[in-house]
């Protein structure tokens, strides 16, 4: 086999180490250095004592992963102000049952639930419940017994408290919550939006301590209404919009003289009412946002 098949090999497992390690690391950047590093060394290993392939590049992905996460965990100790997930556009769905799926496990709520987790109960988490391997896989990658990876995983679903929801929020209802929410921006008038919050929602935002952004989240829906209609319509009104897949679900690029200066991506309860709006305004975090989808 010559080397362009190697390569195949490796590319069309490609999208699956990215997705994975993204979720692992809420950082696009991150994981895309990640599956660098694992297409070098699959490059320089004897693949042909490589029974199986996909598991072995899985494993290395992870591992890499979990040697990451440790020190992105002590890194975020220091972080200034919310620490949110750094955002992905688009989608790599190819019908939309897959895009219902991936807005389940790709919403910065979702994300965010996994920063609960201890590293390995995330990897274990993740490829039993997300990416749907079996306990004896999942064990092999994260290099533990099987009866261990088990109560990893069960351990997982307890401390996120939930399984990811399954049920997609209708296009049409996200739609209604983005144009309201640009019109509370445009206008300053909250009439239309707030029947469309929840009433515990969160709006956070993440600056990085490298742009201005509240430094903790803002809770409860007049609260947040009032942010809106005072703060945020001042500084964001002249803004130019380009509504986009954030996350798996709708969305908001926002410029400023052709810069890219915030991404909003929204999480839904049940009943389709925002529960959370999400803004980063990190700039380190908004570089990455051409790169495109995640799977």
């Amino acid at each position: 086999m010559d080397d362009a098949a190697w390569v195949e090999i490796f590319e069309l497992r490609r999208p699956f180490l990215t997705g994975l390690a993204y979720r692992m690391l809420g950082s696009r950047a991150d994981a895309e250095d990640v599956v660098q590093d694992v297409f070098v060394k699959w490059l320089g290993t004897d693949r042909y004592a490589v029974d199986n392939p996909a598991a072995w590049l899985t494993t290395v992905c992870t591992r890499r992963c979990l040697n990451e996460l440790e020190s992105a965990r002590r890194a975020r100790t220091e972080y200034f102000g919310m620490w949110l997930p750094e955002p992905v556009q688009g989608s790599g769905a190819q019908s939309p049952e897959q895009e219902a799926e991936l807005a389940c496990s790709l919403s910065t709520a979702f994300l965010l639930l996994l920063e609960r987790l201890a590293p390995k109960e995330r990897a274990a988490y993740l490829l039993h419940e997300i990416f749907g391997l079996g306990h004896a896989e999942v064990a092999s990658a994260i290099g533990v017994r099987e009866e261990a990876c088990r109560k990893l995983v069960s351990r997982a679903r307890v401390n996120i408290g939930r399984p990811v929801a399954r049920q997609h929020v209708p296009p049409h209802r996200q739609q209604s919550l983005l144009h309201a929410f640009r019109h509370a921006i445009s206008t300053g008038q909250t009439d239309l939006l707030s029947g469309l919050l929840a009433e515990d929602v969160v709006l956070a935002a993440d600056g990085g301590g490298k742009v201005a952004a509240i430094a903790t989240p803002l809770s409860g829906r007049e609260t947040v209404l009032g942010f809106i209609a005072t703060s945020l319509s001042a500084w964001w009104r002249g803004y130019a919009w380009e509504e986009t897949t954030i996350n798996g679900s709708h969305g908001a690029l926002l410029r400023s003289g052709g810069v890219l200066e915030a991404a909003v991506s929204f999480s839904y309860d049940s009943q389709g009412c925002a529960t959370g709006i999400y803004v980063v305004r990190n700039p380190d975090k908004l570089a990455s946002l051409s790169l495109g989808g995640v799977a």
